[in-house]
Parts: C-alpha cells; sequence; structure tokens
C-alpha cells in the first residue's frame, strides 16, 4: 500500500513538474514587474543604533472606558493587575525587552541597546508590542472583571522614542513615575471629595484650582481725581511642589515660567 502511494506520487509529481517550474519562473518574473517601483514610497523608520528604544503605550479614551465598566475611583486595582498581566505577556512574547513600567493606563517598555529585532524599526517596534497588549487585555479581561462583561473593545495608541545613554533612560522612567505621583495625589483627592464630601465632579474640580481671586482699589489718573474703580484680577496662587525640576516634565508641565511675557 506504501509503496503503491509512492508510485503514485511520483507519477504525481513526474505529470506537474513541468507546470510547476513554469509557475515558479512566472512568479519570479511579476516580482520584478514595472509595479515593484510602489516600494519607493516606504519610509525609513530604523531607530538609531547603540540607543534605548522606548515604546510607549497609552489608553485611548480610557475615561470613557472607565466609566462605562464601572472602574473603582480613583484606583481600580482589578484593572492595574491586568495592565500588569498584559505587560507580562508582551515582555514573554518579546524577549528584547529588558524592563516595563507602568501607571494607570499606560505602559513603557524598554528594549534592549544592542536590539536588532526587525532590523530596528520603529514601526514593527510600536505595532507588536501594542498589538500584543491590546489582544492580551481582551484575553485575559474575565480573569479579572468576573462579573463585568466587556461591553466594547478597548483601543491604545503608541509611540517610539530612542534614548542615547542610561541617563538620559533613567531620567525618562524618573519622569514617568513622577507624573505618576503627582496624577495619584490629584485624583485621591478629587475622587475623596465626590464620594466622601458630596460635592459634584465639577464642584470637586473647582474645589482643587489654585487661582486666587484678589479686589483692589487703585486710583485713577490726575484728570479723573476724587474717584476710585474697583479692579478684580485674579492671579496664580502660589503652591508648593515636592518633584524633580532636572528632568523635562516639570519644564512641560509649566511652561509659562519661562515664558518671556511671563
Amino acid at each position: 500500500m506504501w509503496a503503491a502511494g509512492a508510485v503514485k506520487v511520483r507519477r504525481c509529481l513526474a505529470a506537474t513538474s513541468v507546470p510547476l517550474r513554469r509557475c515558479l519562473k512566472l512568479g519570479a518574473a511579476m516580482a520584478k514587474s514595472k509595479f515593484e517601483y510602489v516600494r519607493d514610497f516606504e519610509a525609513d523608520d530604523t531607530c538609531l543604533a547603540h540607543c534605548w528604544v522606548v515604546v510607549r503605550l497609552d489608553g485611548r479614551n480610557f475615561h470613557r472606558f472607565a466609566e462605562k465598566h464601572n472602574f473603582t475611583k480613583p484606583n481600580d486595582s482589578r484593572a492595574l493587575h491586568l495592565m500588569t498581566k498584559c505587560a507580562q505577556t508582551v515582555m514573554e512574547e518579546l524577549e528584547d525587552i529588558v524592563i516595563a513600567y507602568g501607571q494607570s493606563d499606560e505602559y513603557s517598555f524598554v528594549f534592549k541597546r544592542k536590539s536588532n529585532w526587525f532590523k530596528r524599526r520603529a514601526s514593527k517596534f510600536m505595532t507588536h508590542v501594542v498589538s500584543q497588549f491590546a489582544s492580551s487585555y481582551v484575553f485575559y479581561w474575565r480573569d479579572y472583571f468576573e462579573d463585568q462583561p466587556l461591553r466594547y473593545p478597548p483601543g491604545f495608541d503608541g509611540r517610539v522614542v530612542v534614548y542615547p545613554s542610561n541617563q538620559t533612560l533613567k531620567d525618562y522612567l524618573s519622569w514617568r513615575q513622577a507624573d505618576c505621583h503627582i496624577n495619584n495625589l490629584y485624583n485621591t483627592v478629587f475622587w475623596a471629595l465626590v464620594q466622601q464630601s458630596g460635592l459634584t465632579p465639577i464642584q470637586a474640580q473647582e474645589r482643587l484650582q489654585v487661582d486666587e481671586v484678589m479686589t483692589k482699589e487703585v486710583r485713577l489718573p490726575a484728570e479723573m481725581e476724587g474717584k476710585k474703580m474697583v479692579v478684580t484680577r485674579t492671579r496664580t496662587k502660589a503652591v508648593p511642589l515636592h518633584c524633580d525640576i532636572i528632568g523635562d516634565a516639570f519644564w512641560k508641565e509649566h511652561p509659562e515660567i519661562l515664558d518671556e511675557d511671563s
């Protein structure tokens, strides 16, 4: 039976060998067709060599996503653990990642300086990380939200940044952690005002504003002597900040400090 089968296979191969060779030749010719010029429009997105490659992904419109899925405020442990699980999955699948840092709805993945993964193409770094993370988020959702069905697919976007030295990489991660502390402090107080003090979200936001209204009397020019006018203006109230001013984060959050008109 095996012998007969072998004969049939050989006959089949012999019968089709010539057409097959013709198809292979035709395929090779088509690969060099006149349409191949369109490849010249592909942009070169190779990341600079010997630099740390960082892919940071963020949840798209996650404020709405959190509301629709009844996330606990200010921090939902289920959502945070799910994000960590997704990050672990990404690191297991993409072995060139050496560290990942996350907070809220974002995660940063750091690739080896000498990584030559997909010839260091930024588009490959970003799309593989984001797609793996997003699919893992959906796949593991029920492990963390047992009683909460997934109402619609979550969305994530990503960006790629290269850092030339160990110090700039450390400063980047320090920036993200400082940002985490600032946001967490604000969110904790904000939701305490809403949940414990009974304020509406708008009232809580107004309570946390740092603008101060000052009213004073000013003397008018001589031609209007004897008359006074009350002028009301808003000024920025000085508040203490315990943060890092060496990194770029502080200056990006407070561009008015270096504004020539300030």
